[in-house]
This record gives structure tokens, C-alpha cells and sequence, in this order.
């Protein structure tokens, strides 16, 4: 219990999981500083609704080259807003990765963000949320532990005519609180880990719908079902072509702009859909990895927040293919199926193609001394 706390502490301090800040909020918080007094600089903890402040104001950067925006429409698929970009903090001045939050406790945005708990010192989210799962496990078996010594030792005391011990009682009622809260927490914890979602995640699932942007073959045009969105988005009276479907602009757009240019159909989910849901194994070894080990041992960090992937920013489960279908999005072509994973499979290929020289060389060689021979 005391090795998953440390862990789960440490990892709270130094890597909460938290988004960069933008460019905007730095300058903001740099003029902020500024201006405060002296003895008022150190003290950052936001008291104030983020909606209800000024900068709520400040809509997202309508800038094409918006810095992080490339690595969403890198992806083939990522949560967005109804006019097909991503969501936008106010606060932060940033793009907010899917499944992210804005924490208001510490005044940034969040990946995965679970709850904000001062007994752990700070926000859980994707970094920490396993240790916590487990610290939660052994305080709980802790606890049990301790009350089932307590009972045992009241039990033994009242059968040889001893009275009760005040002390043994006040630790069996602390035991028991104790116990409550954290069976309590770790078996909520665990049901949100084998439904892959987190406790904002949850709490909004029944009336939510997440909106998708999936990317469909360049030239797919709007419909009745869904509409599209090029990216990158060309900049105000910028004359240079897009391919948003139109032959011309193909004729006269460079093959790397051409290959760079990325069309998404932008849909909703059903309400309560999960398009993160793996199946409940799956699910559980996103968060708290692939064997016994690495869920009892507070060693490894989550899979899921080391995950990299050129589909999206988390694993896609069933859903995403059922909304393809349901919507009737048409299949990336081979030349754009290629170029998504030509990196991925130039850089798996690397070795083989290593291993293949050495041996056609090897040959070489061979068929060179039996000459000489």
C-alpha cells in the first residue's frame, strides 16, 4: 500500500498528464505575473469559473497553421466540434486532445482526466489513474486486515471476561471508514477501467454524443448524412487550391500537397456510445497493462498513455466501424491507406531490409571466392 501511494504521488507531481499550454495562455499568465505584487506572485490556484472569466471570451485560433492543430488531422479519426475542428480550450488557448478536461482545481487541461483528490495530492488522470486503482486495492485489503485483527482481538477479550479495549474499538471505526471509502472507490475504479471510461466520462455518457471526424478519400463531397472538412484549412484569400473535390484544383495542387491534403466526414455517435470500448479484457489491459505483474506492481506506466498510433489518439473499438457504417462513409483509397502507413511500415521494414542485404551480400561474397577458386 505504501509503495503504490509513493508511486502514485510521485507520478502526480512530476507528470500529471496535463496539455502545453498555448502560446496565448503563456503570454496571459506572463502579464498576469507581472502585474500582480511581489507577495502575490506564487499564488496561481484558479477560485473562478473558467466560463465565467474574460478569456472565455477568446474563441479558438483561426490561424490554418494554429500550432498543434497538424496532429489531429494527422490522424484518421478525432473528436471535434460540429463544424469538424477540434475542441478548443478557452483557458488554455489550445487544442484539447480527445477524452481531455479542463480541471479547474489546477486551471489546465487534463488527458483522461478521472477526478481531482487532495489525499493523493492532485489531479488523476491517464498517468496515474492505474496506480491509483492499485493503491486503492491494497489500503483496502489493508483495512481488512485491521478489522478483522480488531475483531478477533474483541472477540478473544469478551470470552476470557476482559472488557472492551477503547483503543481496539476506535481502530476497528477507523478501519471500517477507512475500509468503506476505499472498497468503494477501488470497485467504481475498476468498473470505469472494463468500461474504458473515466468518472467525467461516465457521469455524461447517458446524454452525450461524441462528435467524430473521420477521414474519408480525398474529392468526398457533403450530403444529406454527414459534412466534410480539408484540412489543412486554407488561410483567408489564400488563392492556393484545396482538394475539397474539385478536378481543377487537382490539376494545379503539387502531388506532396496533394498527399498532405486530408478530407474528414464529420458525424455523431448514438447517445451512451462508447467508441472507446475494446471488450472488458481488452479494456482492462489499456489501463493496467498485459499481465498479472504489471496490475499488482506499481512498475510499469499505463498503455494507454504511452499509445501512439497514426488512427487516432486512443484505440478505436467496434463503434468507430459501426458509425462508418451506419453513415456510409466510403473506404480510404490503397494510395491514401499507403501513404498513412508508409513511415509506420519504412520504419518496421528497416530491419528486415537490413537482414536481406546482409544475406544477398553474404551470397555475394560467396559466389565471388568460388570464382576466384
Amino acid at each position: 500500500m505504501l509503495l503504490t501511494y509513493i508511486r502514485l504521488f510521485l507520478v502526480i507531481q512530476q507528470n500529471p498528464g496535463v496539455v502545453p499550454l498555448g502560446q496565448r495562455a503563456i503570454w496571459r499568465l506572463e502579464k498576469e505575473e507581472k502585474e500582480k505584487p511581489s507577495w502575490r506572485r506564487h499564488k496561481h490556484k484558479q477560485t473562478d469559473d473558467i466560463e465565467a472569466t474574460a478569456y472565455s471570451n477568446v474563441g479558438p485560433d483561426e490561424d490554418p497553421d494554429s500550432p498543434g492543430l497538424e496532429s489531429f488531422y494527422s490522424k484518421d479519426v478525432f473528436i471535434c466540434e460540429s463544424d469538424g475542428k477540434p475542441r478548443w480550450c478557452h483557458s488554455c488557448c489550445t487544442w484539447k486532445p480527445d477524452r481531455a478536461h479542463h480541471c479547474s482545481e489546477i486551471d489546465r487541461c487534463v488527458k483522461k482526466m478521472d477526478h481531482y483528490c487532495p489525499w493523493v495530492g492532485g489531479i488523476v488522470g491517464e498517468t496515474s489513474f492505474k496506480y491509483f486503482i492499485q493503491f486503492t486495492f491494497y489500503a483496502s485489503l489493508c483495512a481488512i486486515v485491521i478489522i478483522t485483527a480488531c475483531a478477533l482481538c474483541t472477540r478473544q477479550r469478551l470470552h476470557t471476561g476482559h472488557g472492551l479495549d477503547g483503543f481496539v474499538i476506535a481502530v476497528l471505526a477507523l478501519s471500517g471508514l477507512l475500509g468503506f471509502f476505499t472498497v468503494t472507490m477501488f470497485i467504481t475504479s475498476a468498473r470505469y477501467v472494463l468500461l474504458n471510461m473515466t468518472n467525467i466520462d461516465y457521469l455524461k455518457s447517458k446524454n452525450f454524443v461524441h462528435n467524430l471526424a473521420i477521414r474519408v478519400p480525398r474529392g468526398t463531397q457533403s450530403c444529406e448524412k454527414y459534412k466534410v472538412i480539408t484540412y489543412p484549412i486554407s488561410k483567408p484569400g489564400d488563392s492556393s487550391p484545396q482538394l475539397s473535390g474539385d478536378a481543377g484544383a487537382r490539376g494545379v495542387a503539387s502531388e506532396r500537397d496533394m498527399l498532405a491534403t486530408r478530407t474528414f466526414a464529420v458525424v455523431k455517435t448514438e447517445l451512451g456510445e462508447n467508441p472507446w470500448d475494446l471488450g472488458l479484457y481488452r479494456n482492462w489491459k489499456s489501463v493496467m497493462g498485459n499481465g498479472i505483474v504489471d496490475w499488482l506492481l506499481p512498475l510499469k506506466d499505463s498503455p494507454c498513455a504511452t499509445y501512439e498510433n497514426n488512427e487516432s489518439f486512443y484505440e478505436m473499438g467496434p463503434i468507430y466501424l459501426r458509425v462508418r457504417e451506419r453513415f456510409g462513409l466510403p473506404p480510404l483509397t490503397d494510395d491514401e491507406k499507403g501513404f498513412t502507413t508508409s513511415k509506420k511500415e519504412s520504419s518496421g521494414s528497416q530491419p528486415k531490409e537490413r537482414k536481406q542485404k546482409k544475406q544477398e551480400q553474404g551470397l555475394q561474397d560467396q559466389a565471388h571466392g568460388s570464382a576466384n577458386l
